[in-house]
């Protein structure tokens, strides 16, 4: 940009768009210098080669500004719990719950509590937690496998897919 761009003549595009056509590095950059504005060397690899007059200050902050709006989110561990003898419908509800979390690209634990006589049924809270991964396949990748936790409590652990087909 600026002094930097040594090879002459150049194909010069004003701040606004227009194409002010072929002239010496010199008197382009004396245009811009009038604006207050830069000269930036957009394709190096055009003969001869293109530059712009842009405020090259405010292309890199904006770029800046772009690049770095994106790593604000802190990625969340957001828990849903159920019980072995929790309904279809309910069920239901709390994995669109996940999905939506999971859209935020927090991480979900989900529990399945046992008390009781529920206590003998683990199979089916098992069971639940595999269907409930199964429906959010598209959106989650099993980070924790479901297991037993402290002897009443079932988990699994989804994260967010990163690969989107």
């Amino acid at each position: 940009m600026n002094e930097r761009i040594r090879i002459s003549p150049i194909r010069v595009v004003n701040a606004d768009g227009e194409m002010l056509g072929e002239m010496e590095t010199e008197k382009a950059l004396a245009l811009a210098i009038e604006q207050g504005l830069d000269l930036v060397e957009v394709s190096p690899d055009a003969r001869p080669p293109v530059c712009r007059i842009m405020n090259y200050g405010k292309v890199i902050y904006e770029r800046q500004k772009k690049t770095s709006g994106s790593k604000n989110h802190k990625t969340q561990l957001k828990q849903l719990r159920l019980r072995a003898k929790t309904g279809k419908h309910d069920i239901e509800v709390k994995i669109n719950k996940a999905r939506e979390f999971l859209g935020r690209r927090d991480k979900v634990k989900i529990n399945v509590m046992f008390r009781g006589r529920e206590n003998a049924h683990h199979d089916r809270g098992r069971e639940m937690l595999e269907e409930i991964v199964k429906s959010l396949e598209d959106v989650a990748t099993v980070e924790q496998a479901p297991k037993m936790e402290s002897g009443r409590m079932m988990s699994v652990l989804l994260a967010p897919s990163t690969g989107k087909s």
